[in-house]
């Protein structure tokens, strides 16, 4: 993994621009996964587990690249207690409950124009 260096500049808000900040935490987060993982810890703090039962389909991989990821931004909070074997529990921060509105929101506009969009591959399949 390559780390790259900003400045908190203009430029490095700007999802237009290839090299900003914001383009690779919007590409790295705007994964079902994640969007996923959010979702699932809205409610509650959950451990790998029951994060894994949780997120249907997801692999131990993936759900844990996308928890490192997530915890890298500040997302999702890890708490490992001393105990034999460790404890580990995940939850959102604070940035993390606020991008989980954004994510309410993208379902809702999924559910309002379900009907809409099935209709549409409909018809551009049997085009």
């Amino acid at each position: 993994m390559v780390t790259k260096h900003f400045t908190g500049s203009p430029e490095d808000a700007d999802l237009r621009r290839a090299d900003s900040l914001a383009r690779e935490i919007f590409s790295d987060v705007a994964n079902k996964w994640a969007l996923l993982i959010i979702e699932a810890l809205w409610e509650r703090t959950l451990r790998f587990g029951e994060l894994r039962d949780e997120v249907e389909g997801i692999s131990h991989k993936m759900l844990t690249q996308n928890l490192r990821m997530l915890e890298r931004y500040g997302l999702v909070g890890r708490t490992v207690y001393p105990t034999v074997p460790p404890r580990v529990e995940y939850t959102l921060t604070e940035p993390g409950r606020a991008l989980r509105a954004t994510v309410d929101g993208m379902c809702g506009w999924t559910h309002r124009y379900l009907g809409e969009i099935e209709e549409a591959r409909r018809r551009f399949d049997n085009a």
